[in-house]
């Protein structure tokens, strides 16, 4: 089926996907797959700082880089390689495993290592903490646009602070106030 707004699985990526846009990135199965190669990584960096995972080893600048890298540079097309992986796998966080010990053959310090992703996980420690990571990014955009909001509102206020109207209360006619109160009220 060809997209199109009528067929969304909600009005946010439907009617309002113009508006929800910078959401996308965060909270689609993209989003997901994205977070969950940021958790793994993260976790093979951590244990590499261990000083009693002596199996690992601490990572060197230019390793550490390497797997940045990995992180920073994640693409459409890398998800699509996960989701290749998955149709042989039958599962969603064993194909960011392998998609990850695919991306590191030619570097010798993590092909030495390359069984430690995923070390000790379950598919739950790395999906609770992608997405716990996905919730705290899109409160960010989440934020900004209501600081916006905020901002526009304050802007009434001032600029319509000697606008008189008549205020109700109960449903009948009070006192008079301004606009610019109400909306600083607001």
């Amino acid at each position: 089926m060809k997209f199109n707004t009528l067929t969304s699985i909600s009005p946010i990526d439907g009617r309002y996907g113009d508006k929800t846009s910078d959401l996308k990135g965060i909270f689609s199965e993209f989003g997901l797959i994205k977070y969950r190669v940021l958790v793994e990584v993260r976790w093979l960096q951590a244990m590499s700082k261990n000083p009693l995972i002596s199996e690992v080893g601490i990572f060197d600048e230019a390793t550490n880089k390497f797997l940045n890298a990995i992180v920073d540079g994640f693409s459409l097309e890398d998800a699509e390689a996960v989701k290749n992986i998955e149709r042989t796998t039958n599962h969603d966080v064993k194909a960011v495993e392998y998609f990850l010990k695919d991306k590191i053959i030619g570097n010798a310090t993590l092909e030495q290592v390359s069984e430690f992703i995923h070390f000790a996980c379950t598919s739950e420690d790395i999906n609770n903490l992608s997405h716990a990571l996905m919730l705290s990014d899109g409160r960010k955009v989440l934020l900004q646009q209501m600081q916006n909001l905020s901002n526009l509102i304050a802007n009434l206020a001032k600029d319509n602070a000697e606008i008189p109207m008549l205020s109700r209360t109960h449903g009948q006619t009070a006192s008079p106030t301004t606009l610019g109160k109400e909306m600083a009220n607001f």
